[in-house]
């Protein structure tokens, strides 16, 4: 099918609510690895992942046999039933992750927050939530409620038992006193309705609101407060978590142990299974008979067993740090090549952000999509995210080689020196005359100044390894 016929099937039967990206779309059929092909048969290198979820990467044989045999065998019966792989991974799970040795398994990212609300509620026997201004943590009833970005709030009538407090972040603002200004908003809460409140949500980089990393000592100062209050802390995994952001998970990584961690996305592979996990304590909370037809499923379950063999195998979360740290240097050095577009780097591993026009975010947004419609025609396919969706969004297969950052790095000096260019010709006809400044270097194929180094250095062209 050709992208208008896909387009005009999807206008005549999705919900007006589904949107893609591009003004030219291409059609995706096939996928290997870190690439993925249209239909025209035009490859194309993916640094957006579905957002974070093939981590492992595109049909990985090694994965896709697992789920393949495991269809043939078993497909489906439920938790009702016995099965081997759920059993298996729930153990597996209790071995990586010792801090919570029980699961509860469901089938989505959305499900496994709602789950992890609702057993909140459970122990601590409260109905409010503490949440974090621009987060997101899904598309079920609570999940809405407990979510801070506007554009995602789609019900309208969301639980009003919820306390948002500001993220521990503001462009321009020093990242301790944005710290300080949340920490002091959570304990104004608390001193209010702490006896009220089950537990405070938190991802510990906000996707969705623009790759936002928590500061250093932030969380473990949050769950400090907490406990005095009898409150629970749910880390919202379900990007950060299986390695992308250099371990297993992004909390351990900031120095703090929830007494909940959700998790989706990277645990399949591409195969849809939710997962929240807690201690022995909180999950004896959740007591009642209860069951998920599709949660565990035998696929699904056998998925995350090749998925988490493979990322142990491979050591996924080193090399997410490795070319992560690589990654965002080549960033931070095109900042300095592009200050007037190119406003922050920000991210741990391989789940980055660079913002572009923070100061003009409207300005920011429309530039961020003209970066991805030429990104896209230049064969990358890379994100977007942000409060005001000016944040390009870095989230690629973590099998992705060195050479691929490389020349999508290239490919992104190319288009930002190009609007670079309108940039300063439109500067030069508003003033009338040209005034020299550095970025004048700028050449119209995007090649920067004059003498400009490859953006990554030759240690991380050979894999973050030195020669």
């Amino acid at each position: 099918m050709t992208p208008e016929e896909v387009v005009a099937l999807r206008k005549a039967h999705f919900f007006p609510c589904t949107q893609h990206f591009y003004r030219n779309p291409p059609v995706l059929v096939s996928g290997s690895m870190q690439h993925v092909t249209d239909g025209e048969g035009r490859v194309y290198t993916d640094f957006f992942a579905g957002v974070s979820v093939v981590a492992t990467g595109h049909c990985n044989p090694a994965i896709a046999e697992a789920t393949v045999r495991q269809a043939r065998r078993l497909q489906h019966t439920t938790t009702i039933y016995l099965t081997e792989p759920s059993a298996l991974l729930a153990e597996r799970l209790a071995k990586l992750l010792p801090a919570y040795p029980r699961v509860f398994f469901c089938n989505s990212g959305s499900e496994a927050n709602e789950g992890a609300l609702v057993l909140a509620r459970r122990h601590t026997k409260r109905r409010g939530f503490i949440s974090l201004t621009e987060s997101l943590h899904g598309r079920t009833s609570l999940t809405t409620s407990v979510t801070g970005l506007s554009m995602w709030r789609t019900d309208p009538f969301p639980d009003d038992h919820v306390y948002f407090i500001p993220r521990p972040y503001e462009f321009g603002l020093d990242p301790q006193e944005a710290a300080e200004r949340s920490l002091s908003a959570l304990e104004d809460v608390l001193n209010e309705a702490g006896d009220n409140i089950a537990a405070m949500i938190v991802e510990p980089i906000q996707g969705n609101g623009g790759m936002i990393v928590m500061p250093d000592g932030y969380l473990a100062r949050a769950k400090t407060l907490l406990e005095r209050y009898g409150v629970l802390l749910i880390a919202d995994e379900i990007q950060t978590g299986f390695g992308r952001t250099g371990q297993l998970l992004a909390s351990r990584q900031l120095g703090v142990q929830p007494d909940i961690v959700t998790m989706a996305k990277a645990l399949g592979g591409g195969i849809p299974i939710g997962a929240f996990a807690a201690t022995e304590e909180v999950a004896a909370s959740l007591n009642v008979p209860s069951a998920s037809t599709f949660g565990g499923n035998p696929v699904s379950a056998a998925t995350a067993l090749a998925v988490l063999d493979y990322i142990e195998a491979e050591r996924l979360p080193e090399r997410a740090e490795r070319l992560g740290t690589a990654l965002k240097r080549g960033l931070e050095r095109m900042r300095a090549y592009y200050p007037h577009l190119l406003s922050e780097v920000r991210g741990l591993g391989l789940m980055l952000g660079a913002e572009l026009y923070a100061g003009d975010p409207a300005r920011g947004a429309a530039v961020t999509d003209r970066v991805l419609e030429e990104m896209k025609d230049r064969g990358f396919l890379i994100g977007k995210n942000g409060v005001s969706r000016n944040v390009l969004a870095f989230q690629p297969p973590i099998v992705i080689e060195p050479g691929d950052i490389e020349a999508m790095l290239e490919a992104l000096d190319a288009v930002l020196g190009g609007i670079e260019q309108e940039r300063l010709k439109e500067e030069e006809a508003a003033e009338g005359a040209k005034t020299p400044t550095p970025a004048d270097d700028v050449s119209a194929g995007g090649s920067g100044p004059a003498g400009k180094e490859p953006f990554l250095s030759q240690e991380a062209a050979n894999g973050g390894r030195p020669e």
